[in-house]
């Protein structure tokens, strides 16, 4: 079984491209920081991890993370291999998404990423005054029941 659970936050905005071809894939890679809980002295206190999402959740990434977001995902690690321009052999290792999950509510969030965007801030949508939940604008075609 290859399976991955990670939170941490975003330590850029998502670097969004799309496939060439009939049909156009969406690709977001992004960089994850993670806090270690324990670490020993000189030891770096923080991982960095390389995240890839295709197709709808590249696109969820393009439209809604933002450099300093705090967010949790589940995917799966990838393995690869490149030769770089000087011959060399380098290799790679990824986290492909296949979930994004809001870890803050949107305000935690205004003071931590910049140029934030209105956008669901969790999976959750927030209770408004009458105790009805607002529906986010655009979502329509997530919701089974519709």
């Amino acid at each position: 079984m290859n399976k991955v659970t990670l939170m941490g936050n975003l330590t850029r905005d998502p670097d969004v491209r799309y496939s060439q071809g009939e049909k156009s894939t969406c690709v977001a890679r992004y960089t994850l920081g993670i806090r270690r809980r324990f670490h020993r002295d000189g030891d770096p206190d923080s991982d960095f991890i390389n995240c890839v999402a295709f197709g709808k959740q590249g696109e969820f990434a393009e439209k809604y993370l933002k450099k300093g977001m705090k967010i949790a995902i589940c995917g799966r690690i990838q393995t690869g291999s490149y030769t770089d321009k000087d011959g060399i052999k380098r290799y790679t290792t990824d986290v492909v998404v296949e979930e994004h999950y809001f870890v803050e509510s949107k305000n935690a969030n205004n003071g931590n990423a910049s140029n934030s965007q209105s956008a669901p801030q969790n999976n959750q949508p927030a209770a408004s005054n009458d105790g009805f939940m607002s529906i986010p604008e655009g979502i329509e075609e997530e919701l089974p029941f519709i």
